[in-house]
């Protein structure tokens, strides 16, 4: 029964990476009018699909046994971490704070390994790294694009209708290479807890978690593909091809190495970067920056304490622990609500200024 639920939760949670995640990915393509949407969500789940096949398997080896040892995990601890990552989305959704995806499951397995005191902490150092030089090298690599684009030879080819036809096929292969790198990352979100507990094998969890993300896309995507396509702002055709370039070149990188690592953050980015090179210090906002840094260090804190929380309460029934967490579990929601009040104070004024 329980092997049934975890399993249930895992793959749910894959179709709401798909929607969330994954489907941003041709967001790009989308909003200029390249493709359709229902074109677009099938070429995002094929993508995905073929990204978890194809090279998910070391970041699902990584979830699964190379931040805590495979042996921690069983069936009522894999389906605890997999129910804090989906709870840590759900309380972050009512806040109204994104967070990353990868970083929430790495807190959950964490969460887990805490109370068994056993943490590959090289491991997880490197995998924090990681989280912390990508979205730096992808803003950077922003900066450096959007230089290059200045270049007036390259801007009269760009302006001329011959190019338009070049840049639209460009934009929706860098889309459909984002979405790859996607699956190849994120799939392991949902099955690396399964497969770490021997519910599933590496090749199964894959197959199923990839299939599942791909039908979140199709089934769910669309709401996410409108807002980042013709919601947010309007980005021109190659600095389309520039973020979602980088992007998917990052988290590839990232997911050879087995390395869960944050999309959206290194999305983002790369479009604060582009920002940088053509309007400077203005596109620094403050709000987007504390933004990204409570996400960056929020998202597996949320996840690791209520992971902790549930398997000292549920499998351990110890509560003193539960206590001292408890505490700290509360100090962060606070923290996070002081943090969205300041945001929206910082905003406000400059949107009062505009008007």
């Amino acid at each position: 029964m329980l092997t049934m639920i975890a399993i249930t939760i895992g793959l749910f949670f894959a179709m709401n990476i798909g929607a969330s995640g994954a489907a941003a990915s041709m967001g790009i393509s989308y909003g200029a009018g390249v493709v359709k949407k229902r074109m677009s969500l099938l070429l995002c789940s094929v993508a995905v699909f073929l990204g978890a096949w194809l090279g998910g398997g070391e970041v699902v080896k990584t979830m699964g046994s190379g931040i805590v040892p495979n042996g921690i995990f069983s069936v009522p601890i894999a389906l605890i971490v997999l129910a804090s990552s989906a709870l840590s989305l759900f309380i972050a959704n009512i806040l109204g704070i994104p967070l990353s995806t990868s970083e929430v499951a790495v807190g959950s397995v964490v969460g887990a390994g805490m109370v068994y005191q056993s943490i590959y902490v090289g491991n997880l150092v490197w995998i924090m790294s990681f989280w912390l030089l990508t979205p730096i090298v992808s803003f950077l690599i922003g900066i450096f694009a959007s230089l290059l684009l200045k270049n007036k030879r390259l801007q009269r080819w760009m302006r001329a209708p011959k190019s338009v036809p070049i840049l639209s096929v460009l934009v929706v292969f860098m889309g459909f290479f984002e979405a790859f790198s996607a699956g190849m990352n994120n799939v392991a979100n949902a099955v690396g807890p399964l497969v770490g507990a021997n519910i599933l094998s590496t090749e199964k969890g894959i197959f199923w978690g990839g299939l599942f993300v791909a039908i979140g896309v199709l089934l769910l995507g669309h709401r996410v593909l409108e807002t980042n396509g013709k919601k947010i702002t309007a980005i021109r055709l190659e600095e389309g091809c520039i973020i979602s370039g980088t992007g998917a070149g990052l988290v590839t990188a990232a997911s050879i190495f087995g390395i869960p690592v944050p999309l959206t953050q290194i999305t983002t980015s790369s479009i604060i970067g582009i920002g940088f090179g053509k309007h400077g210090k203005a596109v620094l906002k403050k709000s987007i920056i504390v933004q990204m840094l409570t996400v960056w260090i929020v998202s597996p804190i949320v996840s690791m304490i209520l992971a902790y929380t549930f398997i000292q309460l549920l499998i351990e029934h110890d509560v003193y622990p539960i206590i001292v967490m408890a505490g700290v579990f509360i100090s962060v929601l606070g923290v996070l609500s002081l943090i969205k009040r300041q945001s929206h104070s910082m905003i406000g004024p400059q949107e009062a200024a505009k008007e």
